[in-house]
């Protein structure tokens, strides 16, 4: 039986450590770092980064924060951010040594979600 993109990405632990070093990218990132900084709490965003990935993955967690509509709604986020982010993750991705199969994967699922979050 294959394996779930989340027990390929390694469950919690695997997502716990992927969500980490991308965040630590996004706030070494030239094109999006501020919109990071000025986040009220990074550790909040992170759990539910972290529960976005695990439920959206087949893990068995759930995600209790807003919709992605909601979570963005006013940001007016630009291709270029959602790509610097986009960039970020699969870096640390590689940095967690995931295989191209997962990235793919995991860059299918983000592109699916490019209209709840761009420009709106």
């Amino acid at each position: 039986m294959a394996k779930t993109l989340y027990e390929r990405l390694g469950g919690i632990e695997g997502i716990t450590r992927l969500v980490d070093d991308a965040v630590d990218a996004h706030f070494a990132n030239p094109l999006i770092k501020t919109r990071f900084e000025n986040t009220p709490d990074v550790e909040r965003a992170k759990r539910m980064s972290v529960e976005f990935f695990c439920a959206g993955s087949g893990g068995p967690q759930a995600y209790t924060g807003k919709d992605l509509v909601t979570a963005h709604k006013g940001m007016n986020i630009s291709e270029q951010e959602f790509i610097a982010a986009v960039d970020d993750i699969l870096s640390a991705m590689d940095k967690n040594n995931l295989g191209d199969d997962v990235k793919k994967d995991v860059l299918g699922v983000l592109y699916s979600l490019k209209g709840q979050i761009i420009r709106i």
